[in-house]
């Protein structure tokens, strides 16, 4: 039985580690996840959602991308996180004029 708790123990705190260094690695590359974040669907659609590592409840994870709805196209999609340092004057103010539902 001990055994079985220090392996999901650490299993636990391995995927909180992994989230934690991903968020670190992604912010040092110039990406603001963590809260409200511009993404970027496959169709090339800006739109500011809640991105919150490792946490999702409107879309289905896989890795780095997400499934979600896009608010602009009205069509699923994977939606990846763009930065904002790479987009124009215009596009961010498109992508932070246009949030998808407010739940994370």
């Amino acid at each position: 039985m001990r055994s079985n708790r220090r392996k999901r123990r650490l299993l636990l705190v391995s995927a909180l580690a992994f989230n934690v260094l991903g968020t670190i690695v992604a912010r040092q590359r110039g990406y603001r996840v963590g809260g409200n974040t511009v993404v970027r669907c496959r169709r090339g659609h800006l739109f500011t959602t809640i991105w919150i590592p490792g946490a999702s409840l409107k879309s289905v994870r896989l890795g780095w991308w997400r499934i979600q709805r896009c608010p602009v196209g009205g069509h699923w999609s994977i939606v990846v996180p763009a930065k904002e340092t790479a987009l124009g004057r215009r596009e961010r103010r498109i992508a932070h004029g246009t949030h998808d539902i407010r739940i994370p």
